[in-house]
Parts: C-alpha cells; sequence; structure tokens
C-alpha cells in the first residue's frame, strides 16, 4: 500500500509540475503576443504620421500648382492684351 500511496503521490507531483510548466509557457507566448501586438500599433502610428505629413506636402503642392497656374493665365492673359 506504501508503494501504492508513493506512486500516487509521485503522479500527483508530477501533474502539478506539468500544470506549472503549461501555465509559465502560456504566460510566455501571451507576453510575446502582447509585445508584437504593441510594436505593430506602434508601427501603425508611425505610418499613419507618415501618411498625415506626406498628404500635408501633397496639399501644400497641389496649392502651389494652383497659384502657378493661375500666374501663368494671368501672365498670358498680360501678353494677349499687350
Amino acid at each position: 500500500m506504501s508503494t501504492l500511496n508513493a506512486f500516487s503521490e509521485k503522479e500527483r507531483a508530477y501533474h502539478a509540475y506539468q500544470a506549472r510548466q503549461n501555465y509559465l509557457c502560456e504566460q510566455s507566448c501571451s507576453k510575446r503576443a502582447l509585445e508584437r501586438l504593441e510594436t505593430l500599433e506602434a508601427a501603425q502610428e508611425a505610418l499613419q504620421a507618415e501618411n498625415e505629413t506626406l498628404q500635408a506636402e501633397k496639399e501644400a503642392l497641389q496649392e502651389e500648382k494652383d497659384a502657378a497656374l493661375a500666374e501663368l493665365a494671368r501672365l498670358r492673359a498680360q501678353l494677349r492684351d499687350s
């Protein structure tokens, strides 16, 4: 009977050990997944900021183009009137 009790104790200890190992593995995986998610979110924010900057530059260039075309039209009209 003592052999059976010793075997049962060892089996319980093994299952407790295995449960701890599984828990630690799950925690590690969760931590890595969270770190990847945070990295992806930071990259997404950086891309969004870059996109906003590029959009502002595009709008500024469009305004410059419109101003240049208006000036060109004004100069052509001035030439025709001369």
